[in-house]
């Protein structure tokens, strides 16, 4: 398996991970009777870590299926080498980044320096798919 694809999974993983660990945040702050109910109320507000990991996983959510296309289409079409590499690598470590920056409250570093690196390296990927 390629180096590329291992960070693909390495990506699914912490989606998996960031997606746990959202969810049970949410059950710490509004109970496991509001997890288990059909929902159909609406959702309180979430308040402190639980709303920043909460907004974290849905910007995760709209940026990983981008992630995953340009990453495959540069592995079907055989356009893998130097800046996909960089490309998956960025794009990961950016999102961990991510994650554990929303989670402690810095949002700068999340915006600017995580977000940014996540999309500089689909930018490489996207360069390396048209070239």
């Amino acid at each position: 398996m390629t180096t590329e694809l291992y960070f693909l999974a390495a990506a699914v993983i912490l989606g998996l991970v960031h997606l746990i660990v959202d969810s049970h945040l949410i059950s710490f702050q509004l109970g496991y009777r509001w997890t288990a109910s059909s929902r159909e109320q609406p959702v309180p507000p979430l308040r402190g870590v639980a709303n920043r990991v909460d907004q974290a996983y849905t910007n995760f959510m709209e940026t990983f299926p981008l992630f995953a296309a340009l990453l495959l289409a540069a592995y079907l079409a055989g356009r893998l080498g130097p800046l996909t590499i960089w490309g998956t690598q960025l794009y990961f470590w950016g999102r961990l980044g991510y994650v554990l920056a929303a989670a402690a409250g810095f949002g700068l570093v999340r915006s600017v320096l995580c977000f940014n690196t996540a999309l500089a390296g689909m930018v490489l990927l996207l360069i390396a798919l048209l070239k």
